[in-house]
């Protein structure tokens, strides 16, 4: 409890202000939220504007303890808004901070497990079998729509990766996934997608669509000059998997060839 006071201390007293909160606002945030999750936050959190940050998601949210820790852990708060946009110049100034606000860079897929060369293919399935948790990691407002839905443009069909829409943008979210390195034609793609699901999907009550490109990585500047010239407004970012075992655990323990070969031996020995 001490920690925890000496923790808020000057920010309660009003002598350190966090965006623009005044001290009896922090104070009814940080005691609106279980002590549980008050202890996780003074125990990971650097300062106090990055614990208000974590409180007010907890109450927008209302993360359970395990999720709020996960979010901690995953570097929300460093990642939230971090995603190379175009939205100041392609979006009103009110829609555009929300949705600048909306994407996060890089996008933590921690619970996946892949294989080492796996392809896009295998990308979007994990994700869709895990949608529960690539949700949550999208963040709140994101409702799942489908994948590889199909657009008619012309005499072609199309396929869009993944399709969502936001609620609080009022506004659907193309989204296509590379598990490559940026490159500056797969804007180009995200462009028509974007401009096709403004002609044939967005209604009379809804914003125009955003497209958020995921690639494996990518030069900041080079995403930069190549939404300079798009029509629509257009996010990308990168994302990053975590290893399920170290490198460490891995090498002790035993291959396929092992366990095949101590099978074996146990057959010939019955």
């Amino acid at each position: 409890m001490r920690l925890w006071y000496r923790f808020y201390a000057e920010a309660v007293n009003g002598l350190q202000v966090v965006d623009e909160l005044r001290s009896d606002d922090i104070f009814r945030l940080i005691t609106t939220i279980p002590w549980g999750h008050n202890q996780r936050i003074i125990f990971k959190c650097k300062d106090v504007r990055e614990a208000v940050f974590y409180v007010q998601y907890t109450l927008e949210n209302n993360w359970s303890r395990d999720v709020l820790e996960h979010q901690i852990e995953s570097g929300l708060y460093e990642r939230k808004g971090k995603a190379i946009t175009n939205f100041k110049d392609k979006l009103p100034t009110n829609a555009s901070d929300l949705a600048i606000q909306t994407l996060k860079d890089p996008y933590s897929f921690d619970f996946l497990t892949m294989r080492d060369d796996y392809d896009e293919k295998e990308l979007e399935d994990a994700l869709v079998n895990q949608i529960s948790q690539f949700l949550l990691e999208l963040g709140t407002g994101f409702s799942y729509v489908g994948r590889q839905v199909q657009l008619q443009v012309g005499e072609r069909e199309f396929y869009i990766d993944l399709l969502f829409y936001h609620i609080k943008l009022h506004c659907y979210v193309v989204v296509e996934l590379k598990t490559k390195r940026f490159e500056p034609e797969y804007v180009g793609k995200l462009n028509f997608y974007v401009t096709s699901v403004n002609k044939q999907l967005t209604g009379n009550g809804d914003n125009p669509a955003i497209g958020l490109l995921i690639c494996k990585d990518k030069d900041n500047v080079v995403a930069e000059y190549s939404l300079e010239e798009v029509s629509q407004p257009i996010g990308i970012a990168g994302y990053e998997l975590s290893n399920a075992l170290s490198k460490e655990y891995q090498r002790s323990l035993p291959t396929i060839e092992m366990l095949e070969s101590e099978v074996a031996k146990m057959t010939d020995t019955k």
